[in-house]
């Protein structure tokens, strides 16, 4: 199994949607995609996978050493690091992006809830956002501000859709759970949605199949905004036809 093929496995598994996503997208957008798709996993679950904050920070610092060593040193034995190092060095892929997600996860290490929708916000530009910039970077570039409203909105929807697993993990994922502030959020989402898509055209052409990994975003941030009882119930949902013929549908009209 090469490398890429190891990241695709790991994003199939942990990741389906961006899984899909990425399925969707050229056959030659595919490994940057999944390199980076899996890199976030690993980086997401470091704080997740231990309940021992300094074996999760020694996580992020490794994450951290490889991104500012690529290039440079050999990268660690790492069936995620080597492919990583390899597209950072070969893309000339900026580091701040990734090196801002990792910080952004050691927020997953404290359970005080964000102190306003600002703070989330923040969280979410410098985690799904970042990883939304580095993916169209990969694979052409275009303008950074596109990519994060994308990827930031795409971040509230799956950060809803986790909210009742974050709550029974005993965290406070929300800034005000009552149903008007979270109807206030998704309103904010599908404005960074829409400015997103109305941007698209400052995208390179090829870089433009990063942007479907957002493909869901909009429905379930357009259930939260009607319904925004259902986040802390668990009912955002779509059924499977309607998720791959969104996904499909988004494809085709180049999200």
């Amino acid at each position: 199994m090469t490398g890429v093929e190891a990241c695709a496995s790991l994003v199939e598994r942990g990741d389906p949607d961006r899984f899909l996503a990425t399925m969707a997208a050229p056959p030659e957008a595919r490994g940057p995609l999944f390199v980076l798709q899996a890199f976030n996993l690993e980086v997401a679950r470091a704080p997740w996978v231990t309940s021992e904050a300094l074996i999760a920070r020694m996580r992020l610092q490794f994450w951290r050493d490889v991104v500012e060593q690529a290039g440079h040193e050999t990268p660690p034995a790492h069936e995620v690091a080597g492919p990583l190092a390899s597209l950072i060095a070969e893309r000339a892929l900026p580091r701040a992006p990734l090196l801002g997600l990792i910080d952004a996860r050691e927020l997953d290490l404290e359970r005080a809830p964000f102190a306003d929708d600002g703070a989330l916000w923040s969280y979410l530009d410098a985690t799904a956002g970042a990883l939304m910039v580095a993916s169209t970077r990969a694979l052409g570039g275009g303008d950074d501000a596109v990519a994060r409203e994308f990827g930031a909105a795409q971040g509230l929807a799956n950060y809803l859709l986790a909210v009742p697993a974050l709550e029974a993990a005993g965290r406070l994922p929300l800034p005000d759970g009552r149903a008007e502030a979270v109807a206030v959020l998704a309103r904010e989402g599908l404005d960074r949605l829409t400015r997103g898509r109305r941007g698209r055209g400052r995208i390179a052409p090829a870089a433009r199949p990063a942007l479907l990994a957002a493909w869901r975003a909009g429905v379930i941030l357009k259930q939260a905004l009607q319904a925004p009882h259902r986040v802390k119930a668990g009912a955002l949902e779509q059924s499977e036809f309607g998720r791959r013929g969104s996904l499909l549908w988004r494809a085709l009209r180049g999200i």
